[in-house]
């Protein structure tokens, strides 16, 4: 039987979401076994979308069309992955816009996208489950997937697990950036910091 997506509420996020320290680098989740390893990318600029470096733009407020700017990994088929890193905004005059995506390639696309919405409100854009709150403008952020492919994926804020949904088979890939969701509008600004990606 499928398992049904839902969000899971912990004590570590009570009131919000805790400030990171600096240098949280390797600090995967569910240890045990992990190859650290370092997939290829490309970065993509669609619209009013910009990327320098680990830093990720939308420049207007336009509300339709595709509004982007993202990293896009290398895809991979099988096994459990694990991504890490953390995101800060600091600025964001739209709202609902997805900061990572676990992209079903060989399926009906994104698979799990993990949005923020003015306010600080951290989502699952399928479903709309609520994942954390407290992402707001200068709030440091880290995420981690866990994604067994076939089997179940798993997002983690702040070291504490928050949501889980079954996964099918097939092939996948990690993106993260800024990105307009369907309901969504710019303009936003992301800082993304602390990958990582682990294997196994």
């Amino acid at each position: 039987m499928a398992m049904r997506p839902r969000a899971l509420t912990g004590a570590a996020l009570v009131g919000g979401l805790l400030l990171l320290a600096p240098g949280t680098a390797g600090a995967e989740v569910e240890p045990g076994g992990w190859t650290s390893h370092s997939p290829s990318f490309t970065v993509q600029e669609r619209g009013c979308g910009t990327v320098s470096n680990l830093t990720f733009t939308l420049t207007c407020s336009t509300a339709s069309g595709d509004q982007r700017a993202e990293r896009r990994y290398a895809t991979y088929t099988g096994g459990t992955r694990q991504f890490e890193g953390s995101f800060r905004i600091t600025s964001m005059g739209g709202t609902r816009i997805s900061l990572k995506q676990t992209f079903h390639e060989s399926g009906s696309g994104p698979f799990f996208m993990l949005a923020v919405e003015r306010g600080g409100r951290l989502y699952a854009v399928h479903g709309g489950d609520t994942v954390a709150s407290g992402a707001t403008v200068g709030t440091t952020v880290r995420v981690n997937t866990v994604h067994q492919v076939g089997s179940e994926h798993r997002t983690y804020i702040n070291g504490s697990l928050r949501h889980r949904t079954s996964s099918p088979g097939g092939s996948f890939y990690d993106k993260f950036g800024a990105y307009r969701t369907n309901s969504g509008n710019g303009p936003a600004t992301v800082v993304w910091s602390n990958l990582g990606f682990w294997r196994k």
